[in-house]
C-alpha cells in the first residue's frame, strides 16, 4: 500500500465518522444568563465575510451537556472561577525590580481590563499581532521588571481568566481590516488548510460538521467566546492556543507551539467568526 493510498483511506474514514447521520444531535435552545444578571448572546447572524459558509453563529455553550451548561450559569458552581480569583488576587501583587503590580499602571481590574478580552488578539504599537498573553508578558518584563510567564503556566492562565471575566456580556470586537488584514488573511488560509494524516482542516469539523458527534465529542462551531475554558476531563484551565494545538495534533500532524505567529493569526480569524456573539468570561467544557 502506498503512502498516498494510506492517507486517502485515513481521510475517508475520518470523514465517514464525522458524517454518519445517526451521530447528529441537536444543540440546546437555552439562554445563557450568568448569575441571573448577565445575559449573554449565544446566537447571532453570521458576519458578511461568512456568507456561503454559515448563516448563523453559535456559542460552544449551546453544544455542551446540561450539567456543564448549568455550571457556567453560576459562578459558585463554575470551577474556572477558582482560578480567576487567583488571577484577581495576583493583580495587586508587587513583582519585579520596579516595585509594581498590575494595578500600579492599570488600576482596578474591573475598570482597567473592561473590554480587553473582546478585542483580542490586537495589533500592538509596532504593528505586531499580539494575543492577551503577549500583552501580559510585555507588562511584566518591560514595566514591572519581572520574569515572563510561560504561555500555559498556572499564573498566566489565572490572569487570562481574571481579565476575560471583565468583558462578560461585551460583543466580540476584533479588528480585521487595515493593518490587521494581512494577519487575518493568513489565519483564514490556515483555517481551511488540511493537516496531518487525516487531512482535516478546522472547517472540516467546525464548519462542515458542527452538530455531529466525533466519538463522544459534540462538535461545535469552535467559537472562542468562552475561552479560556475549564475542561472537566483535564480538571484545569485550557487556553485558546492549547486547544488549537490539540486540534492539529488530533489530525496526526506536527503541531505549532502556543504563542506562535501561526496560532496568533488563526486566533484572529477564529475570533472574528464569532462577531455578533458576546464574551462569556470562563466557559466549562467536558
Amino acid at each position: 500500500m502506498t503512502l498516498r493510498t494510506s492517507r486517502t483511506i485515513l481521510a475517508a474514514t475520518a470523514v465517514l465518522a464525522l458524517c454518519t447521520a445517526p451521530l447528529r444531535a441537536e444543540m440546546a435552545d437555552d439562554e445563557l444568563n450568568i448569575n441571573g444578571d448577565t445575559p449573554i448572546v449565544t446566537k447571532a447572524p453570521a458576519a458578511d465575510f461568512l456568507k456561503g459558509h454559515l448563516d448563523e453563529v453559535y456559542s460552544g455553550w449551546l453544544f455542551r451537556t446540561d450539567s456543564s451548561r448549568a455550571m457556567e450559569q453560576d459562578d459558585f458552581d463554575n470551577p474556572i472561577m477558582v482560578f480567576g480569583e487567583q488571577g484577581m488576587d495576583n493583580w495587586n501583587v508587587v513583582d519585579g525590580s520596579e516595585g509594581k503590580s498590575c494595578a500600579s499602571c492599570h488600576g482596578d481590574i474591573e475598570e482597567g481590563m473592561k473590554g480587553v478580552r473582546a478585542k483580542m488578539p490586537h495589533l500592538n504599537a509596532k504593528g505586531e499581532l499580539w494575543s492577551m498573553e503577549n500583552y501580559i508578558n510585555d507588562c511584566r518584563t518591560e514595566r514591572m521588571g519581572a520574569e515572563a510567564w510561560g504561555w500555559d503556566s498556572g499564573p498566566m492562565k489565572n490572569m487570562t481568566v481574571a481579565i476575560a471575566v471583565q468583558s462578560r456580556g461585551m460583543p466580540v470586537n476584533v479588528k480585521i481590516d487595515g493593518d490587521a488584514a494581512p494577519f487575518w488573511e493568513k489565519g483564514k488560509e490556515m483555517y481551511y488548510t488540511r493537516y496531518g494524516q487525516l487531512e482535516l482542516s478546522c472547517a472540516s469539523c467546525h464548519e462542515e460538521n458542527y452538530g455531529n458527534y466525533i466519538r463522544a465529542d459534540h462538535l461545535s462551531q469552535g467559537q472562542l467566546t468562552g475561552f479560556p475554558v475549564y475542561r472537566l476531563k483535564n480538571a484545569g484551565v485550557v487556553s485558546i492556543h492549547n486547544r488549537f494545538k490539540g486540534c492539529i495534533r488530533d489530525t496526526r500532524a506536527e503541531t505549532f507551539k502556543p504563542g506562535s505567529q501561526e496560532f496568533r493569526n488563526l486566533e484572529l480569524y477564529v475570533a472574528s467568526r464569532g462577531t455578533g456573539l458576546e464574551i462569556e468570561g470562563g466557559g466549562v467544557r467536558p
